[in-house]
Formats: structure tokens, C-alpha cells, sequence
């Protein structure tokens, strides 16, 4: 699978803020419907919370995309 870094300037960044950035789903408010159906992991294991905050370092999974690496600027 391949990897893709994910630039942040500030301390973190929630899961759905990523997805959206991420153009995984259109708007912020399909987060939520987005981590009921689909199993995303964060540092290989499952979590299905949109505030969920992500820091440098952390490792994203999400089905059928890249795997997704929080650095910060």
C-alpha cells in the first residue's frame, strides 16, 4: 500500500478533518456516516470517532485508499 505524508501546522488534526482535506468525503458533516461504514485505523486500530485527534506520527488506514502519515510542518 502505498503512503502519502500529511502536512499540519498546528498540534493536530481531528479524523474529520482529514477525511475532508483528504477529499475522502465531500463535507465534514459525512464523517460521521463515512466511520459507521467503513473500518478506518488509526495506529492499526479500529476508530470510528470524527473528533478523534490525530498527532505527527500517527498512521491512518482507510479502505480502498493510500495509508496516511500525520507530519507536522
Amino acid at each position: 500500500m502505498e503512503e502519502k505524508s500529511v502536512l499540519i501546522d498546528s498540534p493536530f488534526i481531528t479524523l474529520g478533518q482529514l477525511l475532508k482535506e483528504e477529499r475522502i468525503i465531500p463535507t465534514g458533516g459525512a464523517a460521521k456516516w463515512f466511520l459507521k461504514e467503513n473500518t478506518v485505523l488509526v495506529n492499526d486500530e479500529p476508530d470510528d470517532r470524527r473528533g478523534r485527534k490525530l498527532y505527527p506520527e500517527d498512521k491512518i488506514q482507510i479502505p480502498d485508499h493510500q495509508l496516511l502519515i500525520i507530519k507536522s510542518k
